[in-house]
């Protein structure tokens, strides 16, 4: 088994619609959100087996950092020239992201709580699978 670290996010493009969001990796590559993100308050509980991602927005909302929490499948090389960061959370553990953004792990499940706020820019949650896409906003 392929030991897997954290890797600190560049800052990255991002772009909101009603269709969406669009991220830009620092590669130049993009990657579309289908949306537009379900509004839920304080805090998103992505079911075990989803790649859960974490997408905060800066002020202008035109860019951000994203981060996959416990991605065991993408290289690291591969996150460092994306841009995009890794956290690991092992179970029953919590780790803050960001100000005011927070990530707990409890039986495989991934719960993001998130006081946009204090953040200072928007909270968007993407939980994914081969199946289905699903993205919140946290308000």
């Amino acid at each position: 088994m392929t030991f897997r670290a954290d890797v600190a996010p560049s800052t990255l493009g991002v772009e909101l619609n009603d269709d969406g969001v669009v991220v830009e990796y620092i590669d130049g590559r993009k990657v579309f959100y289908h949306g537009p993100p379900e509004a839920v308050e304080g805090s998103v509980r992505a079911p075990p087996g989803k790649l859960t991602q974490v997408l905060v927005t800066d002020p202008t909302e035109t860019e951000g950092v994203l981060v996959y929490v416990n991605d065991r499948n993408t290289d690291e090389s591969i996150l460092q020239d994306t841009g995009v960061g890794r956290v690991m959370v092992g179970n029953d553990e919590e780790e803050e992201l960001f100000p005011g953004v927070t990530v707990r792990a409890e039986a495989y499940a991934v719960e993001v709580e998130a006081d946009p706020e204090t953040a200072r820019g928007r909270v968007f949650v993407f939980a994914e699978d081969e199946m289905a896409e699903h993205a919140y906003e946290i308000v």
